[in-house]
Parts: structure tokens; C-alpha cells; sequence
């Protein structure tokens, strides 16, 4: 790619961070065009508008998600002595992290979630908008919170769409699960019950890690995310996030992997930016070999702040829950039962964050090794 567009990409970040969201689009676009990528036949998925709304778009290892309001203070109601900051190195990278310790569990064995936040968001954001550090003191819990550098990807996104980042042992996936290692042997966490959830870009990545560390990972969460292998390239990654995942891509997500994790998901079917179509991949992804379950069982709901939702339940003949989709009808690209103090919320849903906890209560790997 020529070094023009990637000098506009730089500066359509710079503008997405200042606020300047309509010369930002227009940086956006001009670099499309020079990519050859805008033409009456080609509509990138969830490229902004004006008035911009809360959509997002992929190029060259870019991934812009603008729109939405940024928190002006993005503060959670936990001591600040109790959210504490880290750096972790590993096969030549380094991870800033945010870790919230709950305070009053000192020599138990808790467990632990890992939370992968979203594109242009950090972990204070995420904390805020999810609310799970409030949860984690009230239920006893840790969250550990990666931080994707700045450097690694302008907008802060996981690099979900790059094949060097989508495997066992490589990439973002390789720093981030030895990471977590190192805060479960460090702090005495039990190792049976590690979890990792994540939104958006966050969610896909949470999803290659529940795939490529099942001995790690006793359960997963995946928020508006996309299966793994859902892209290998922009290009891909375009065209996943725009219509779902093609017949080869789903062909691909769904060869040979290791054992399955049992996964939670959460996805609007008015999700502009990641195509609901995704979540439901997820699924099929998560029960692996039990892709036919023992019983589907699909209840119909309101949650109590107004939106509809649909929940699947994907269960194994000896009982165990494989898998749960929550199709959340009318919601966008945001977590679902969120809290305004974070971007990307919508706080009519389902409380997301209490439900991917009571999910995860139910799932331990047995065979864990501190």
C-alpha cells in the first residue's frame, strides 16, 4: 500500500481521537479510493456517514470504530488502590495491563477474567462501561485487562484480522495467554476457573484464545465479536464484518481446532459495524464436535430496561451447557446492559456482564495445573 494512504489512516486517527469526526471520515474515504477499494460495487462495512453514527471500518490493519461518545472521566466506583497497573514482556512483546484485584479475599483461591476491550477503548473504558470490576468485588473475583498499544494498531483494535495473530504460540494471542499465566501464578488463582470475554475486536480475539489455549481457559465470552479464522487479510476482514462469514470462511472457521470451550454470545441484529451473522458463527465454532447437541432450547425475552431478546441454549447429552446465544433485537454495535461512563454501551439490553459471570460459574476445567 502506498505510504500516502497510511499517512491518511495515521491522520484519520489523530482526528477520531481530537473529535473530528466529518474530516476523519474524509480522510477515511480518500484513502479507500486510493486503495482502489471505493467503488459503486464495494461498500466497506459500517463506513461512517454524516451525521456519523457508532459504525467502524478495516483497512491495511486499521480499524476505526468513531461515533461514539467518549467518557469524559472513565472511573470505576473501585478503590483506585485496589485497580492496579502493570507491564508484562513476552517473545520480544510487551503488554501494558490493568489488573482489579477485589479487595477482602486475601488467601482464597479466586477466579480470574480476562477482558479484551474494543477498538479505541482501554481498560478504564472497558471497566466502566462493563461495570465487572463492581461485580468481581461483590461476587470475588479478579479481571485482568490487556492493553493494546497504540503502536501495535493506530485505534487500539486486537489484530483479529492478521494470520500472525491468530494462532497458538504467535502474536497478540502468544503475550496475552502468558500473561495471564503469570497473574494466575503470581496471585494464587485457581486455575480451573479462568475465563476470557471480550467486545468487538476484543470478543473475535477472546474467541481465537478460547480456541488456541483450551487448557487455559475454562470458558469464553464473545460481545459482537467474529469467529476465529473468519479473516486472514483486509480484505477478508471487510468482507466478514460487512456480510458474515463466506462459505469458505466458515468452511476454514470450522476445521480441525482443539477441544472445544463452551462460549456465551452476545450480538445485536442491528449491529452495523459486525455482522450478527458472526455471532452465531461463534457458536457453531464453540461446539466443535457437537456441532448437533443433545437439545436446543430457544426462550423468548425482555430485559427489564425495554429490549427484546432471543436466547439459545445449546446443550450436551450428559447435560453440560456447550453454548448460549443471546440475539439482542434492535441493539448496535455496543454492550448489552452497559453503563454510560464507558463508550460503546446500550444499557436497555440484558445485563451482558452478569450473565457471561453466571455462564462462567457453571464451567471449570477439571484437569487444570496451577
Amino acid at each position: 500500500m502506498h505510504s500516502s494512504i497510511h499517512d491518511l489512516m495515521r491522520a484519520a486517527s489523530r482526528l477520531t481521537q481530537g473529535g473530528d469526526l466529518q474530516q476523519a471520515t474524509e480522510n477515511i474515504q480518500r484513502a479507500l479510493r486510493q486503495a482502489g477499494l471505493s467503488n459503486p460495487g464495494f461498500s466497506p462495512p459500517g463506513m461512517p456517514v454524516a451525521p456519523p453514527t457508532t459504525q467502524g471500518t478495516v483497512l491495511d490493519g486499521y480499524v476505526f470504530e468513531v461515533g461514539a461518545a467518549k467518557p469524559t472521566s472513565a472511573k470505576t466506583d473501585a478503590a483506585s488502590a485496589d485497580f492496579v497497573s502493570g507491564t508484562h514482556s513476552h517473545a520480544g512483546r510487551s503488554l501494558a495491563y490493568k489488573l482489579y484485584v477485589p479487595p477482602g479475599y486475601e488467601g482464597q483461591s479466586l477466579p480470574l477474567v480476562v477482558m479484551l476491550h474494543g477498538c479505541t477503548q482501554n481498560p478504564d473504558d472497558f471497566a466502566a462501561g462493563t461495570g465487572i470490576n463492581e461485580l468481581a468485588r461483590e461476587q470475588g473475583f479478579y479481571v485482568l485487562y490487556p492493553a493494546q498499544a497504540q503502536d501495535a494498531n493506530p485505534s487500539r483494535c486486537w489484530n483479529w484480522f492478521k494470520h500472525n495473530h491468530q494462532g497458538r504460540g504467535n502474536g497478540e494471542p502468544g503475550v496475552i495467554s502468558n500473561l495471564t499465566q503469570a497473574i494466575v501464578r503470581s496471585h494464587g488463582i485457581d486455575p480451573s476457573r479462568v475465563y476470557v470475554a471480550g467486545l468487538s475486536a476484543g470478543g473475535a480475539m477472546a474467541a481465537i484464545l478460547a480456541e488456541a489455549y483450551p487448557e487455559i481457559f475454562a470458558a469464553a465470552g464473545v460481545h459482537s465479536g467474529l469467529p476465529p479464522g473468519a479473516a486472514r487479510d483486509m480484505p477478508g476482514a471487510f468482507s466478514v464484518m460487512k456480510t458474515g462469514v463466506s462459505p469458505a470462511g466458515a468452511a476454514r472457521a470450522n476445521g480441525a481446532s482443539g477441544a472445544a470451550v463452551p462460549t456465551i454470545v452476545f450480538h445485536g441484529d442491528r449491529d452495523d459495524t459486525v455482522h450478527p451473522l458472526n455471532g452465531q458463527q461463534v457458536v457453531t465454532k464453540a461446539l466443535g464436535d457437537d456441532a448437533a447437541p443433545a437439545s436446543q432450547r430457544q426462550e423468548q425475552g425482555r430485559a427489564p430496561n425495554g429490549r427484546r431478546f432471543t436466547r439459545t441454549v445449546h446443550t450436551a447429552a450428559d447435560g453440560r451447557v456447550l453454548a448460549e446465544h443471546w440475539l439482542i433485537h434492535g441493539a448496535g454495535h455496543a454492550w448489552s446492559g452497559g453503563r454510560p461512563q464507558g463508550s460503546y454501551t446500550d444499557g436497555t439490553g440484558p445485563d451482558a456482564t452478569r450473565e457471561m459471570m453466571r455462564f462462567f460459574a457453571g464451567h471449570r476445567r477439571p484437569d487444570a495445573r496451577a
